[in-house]
This record gives structure tokens, sequence and C-alpha cells, in this order.
């Protein structure tokens, strides 16, 4: 296939959880002869392909994937190391494809690719440490409470219930001994790449028993044994995330089994809302409900 653009072609399939996003970016990656990047932070890890609806053995060889299971749990990741590794695969593809599609649902690693990231200093081990040890032993309010001591911008504006926000800010803070938010410019950076972003539109309340359904598969796949053995890992920020939380509570005695995985189905639905309300900012989004839709859209501009 041979585009039009004078750069190489980014296609993107992003959107809510449980929409496609898979299946479409397979469609597209077939249709075009190319490979996949997963822009999915979970997925990432190797050891969690059920509650993270990582592409199945089947999806795996009718296209080439990247970045999937590829980390142990206890593995440091951030946006930054994905907008660095995303690149350079990218890189290699447009070897030998003029047309390279990325899939997946975590915005930040999305926009960190397109957009590029803001020059953030590396966290160190000990640095990680230290917060997960504050973390563990004194909860997310001891951590919010440095954090707002540190950087009061940053506290004032992060979501205080995302763990994982809240303890990357204080990283920063830390490391670099400057508040995190002087490093959050916002500026984007040049790409010598075209991009053309697809999200899937479905009805909510399709979606949200889409969410349902699948909740219901994972459980039946073996959602609690692979918790079980992830758990008995150790208590890794990989598996601060929904379906592995509500599972380590069960296994605690703190919930009972139907409680444990209704709330999976409430906080997956609670995420796709978030990731929603992302995209509706996005005006580069381009809305499809299937692949036909999408490679229409791209014959207008390929």
């Amino acid at each position: 296939m041979t585009s039009t653009f004078k750069k190489p072609l980014l296609i993107v399939v992003t959107g809510p959880t449980a929409s496609g996003k898979t299946s479409l970016a397979i469609e597209l990656a077939e249709h075009f002869g190319t490979e996949i990047v997963s822009a999915d932070s979970r997925q990432l890890y190797r050891d969690l392909p059920i509650g993270t609806a990582a592409p199945t053995p089947d999806e795996l060889a009718r296209v080439p994937h990247h970045l999937v299971g590829v980390l142990g749990l206890a593995d440091y990741y951030s946006a930054a190391n994905f907008e660095a590794d995303a690149l350079r695969i990218l890189a290699d593809i447009w070897t030998r494809h003029d047309v390279a599609v990325v899939c997946g649902g975590s915005m930040m690693y999305v926009d960190a690719l397109v957009k590029g990231i803001d020059d953030i200093p590396t966290v160190s081990a000990a640095t990680r440490a230290y917060v997960l040890r504050l973390l563990q032993e004194q909860g997310l309010e001891a951590v919010l409470a440095q954090l707002q001591i540190l950087d009061p911008k940053y506290y004032a504006e992060v979501d205080r219930a995302n763990t994982r926000r809240v303890v990357h800010g204080l990283e920063i803070c830390l490391e670099a001994g400057r508040p995190y938010s002087e490093f959050r410019t916002g500026t984007g950076k040049q790409r010598d790449f075209d991009v053309v972003k697809f999200a899937i539109a479905r009805p909510r309340e399709e979606l949200f028993d889409r969410i349902n359904r699948r909740v219901d598969a994972m459980m039946a796949a073996g959602l609690e044994a692979e918790a079980r053995r992830a758990l008995a890992q150790g208590d890794f920020n990989s598996l601060n995330t929904v379906g592995y939380k509500e599972m380590a509570a069960y296994f605690r005695g703190d919930m009972e089994y139907d409680t444990a995985v209704a709330r999976i189905a409430k906080n997956t639905r609670v995420y796709a809302k978030k990731q929603l309300t992302w995209l509706k900012k996005d005006e580069q989004v381009e809305w499809v409900r299937n692949a036909a839709e999408a490679l229409s859209v791209l014959s207008k501009i390929i």
C-alpha cells in the first residue's frame, strides 16, 4: 500500500474500555498489512492477560503486536518510557510499511506519543521505594500530605483518588527537588509522522452492557486464579488497577466474592466514563462504529 502522505501515517485506535478497540485495530492492521503497537499501560505486564483483556494468542498470530506482555510485575514504567519505546518501534515499522497502528485506552500514553511529553526526570529506585513504603505504611493520605507541601499547585488539580498519579507527582518532586507542576509545560513536540485517531462510538447503555459481560467472561476465564498468582508475587504498582484491587479485597476477607465481582464491573464503568470525558475534549478523534467507517474516513485522506 502506498500512502499519499509525505510522512509515515500513524493510525491510533483508542476509546473506552470494552468498546472493541482490539478488533478494530486488527482489522485495520490486516487491511494495510502492518503491525500494532499497544498503548495499554497494563497489557505491558506479562502475568495479567485475563484482567487486562490482552490480545489472545489467535489475535497475536493474526497481526504482529508490540509492547504486549513485555514487563514483569515489579518493573517500573511510565508515559515517558512509553513515548521513547513506541517512537523507536514505530520508526522500525515504518522501514517496512507506510502505515502503523497504535491501539489502547491509556490516554496519557496516547498523548505522550502523539503530542509528546514534558521532559521529566527519571525516578530512581530509591525514591520509588520510599514513596511505595509511605503509601503501604501510612496510606494515600500521607502521600497527599507530602505532595501538598512540595507542590500545592499539582495537589490542587490532581485526581486525588488516582493513586498512581498522586504517587508519581510526589516521586518527581522528591527526585527533582522541584515541584512536579514546573515540569508540566503542556508544550507539544513536533512529530515526523501524520496521525489519524479513531474511537469507537457506542451508546452508553451498550458500552456498559459490554463491560458487564466482559467482567463475567474474565471471571469465567480464571481472573480469580490469575489475581492470586500475581498478588502472591508482591504488592506492586502494576496491580493497583481495576480487577486486581477488588480481588485483593476479596482475598483479604474485606469483601464477599459477589460484591468484588460487582465492584469490578462498577469501577470499570467509572473508568470508561473518565476515558469518554478525556476523549470528548480531543478534537482529533474521529468517532466510528466499525472498520468500514474507519476505512471510509481513511480513503478520503490516503
